[in-house]
């Protein structure tokens, strides 16, 4: 339960930082606004995610947010501070444009270290009642979705594994292919 718990926060902050990152290089933004967009973005789909299945369960707005706020904090943070740690002490990475192999290779990495330091937080919090745990008595009950919450799509945590780690190597792919293709230009100075 608790990988499947760590690989659930972990695609929710990969989303965030990889959209976060996409948007402050695509427009521009310094590298401490970048990281502090990607950051943002990835409290937001990391909870976004965790409270879909909630909402489609039947329960609140409020309600589910508060669960949620409760179940996925800690993790969410560990996550983020290990990743940008990671982003940090790889040379390059974090002024590595996006359609640049050290940009995806240290994702990658980044992403992979962070769910090894949550694995832990979220196995503490499981054998304590919390974290995870606080979600999952209602898990059961989305297949009784009627109404509205009927349309709240499943989104189950392999199937985003899955999106994540696709994106991923595409994005490396596609960024390798731009460097074998592209020649070197020459500056000359004046």
């Amino acid at each position: 339960m608790a990988v499947s718990a760590t690989l659930h926060c972990l695609t929710g902050c990969a989303i965030g930082e990889i959209l976060g990152l996409m948007i402050g290089t695509a427009i521009g933004l310094g590298t401490g606004w970048t990281i502090a967009l990607a950051v943002g973005l990835a409290f937001l789909f990391g909870y976004l995610l965790s409270t879909l299945p909630l909402l489609k369960a039947g329960l609140g707005i409020g309600a589910a947010l508060s669960v949620v706020l409760a179940a996925d904090t800690l993790s969410i943070a560990t996550m983020e501070v290990v990743d940008n740690l990671v982003m940090a002490v790889i040379p390059g990475a974090m002024e590595a444009g996006l359609v640049n192999p050290v940009f995806w290779a240290s994702m990658m990495l980044a992403l992979t270290v962070a769910f090894f330091a949550a694995y832990p937080v979220n196995r503490y919090l499981l054998a304590r009642g919390k974290g995870h745990a606080l979600t999952h008595e209602f898990h059961g009950q989305a297949s009784e979705a009627a109404g509205l919450r009927r349309f709240i799509p499943a989104l189950p945590t392999p199937v985003l594994v899955a999106a994540i780690t696709a994106f991923m190597i595409g994005g490396l792919v596609v960024s390798v292919a731009a460097e074998i293709t592209e020649p070197e230009v020459a500056v000359v100075g004046h």
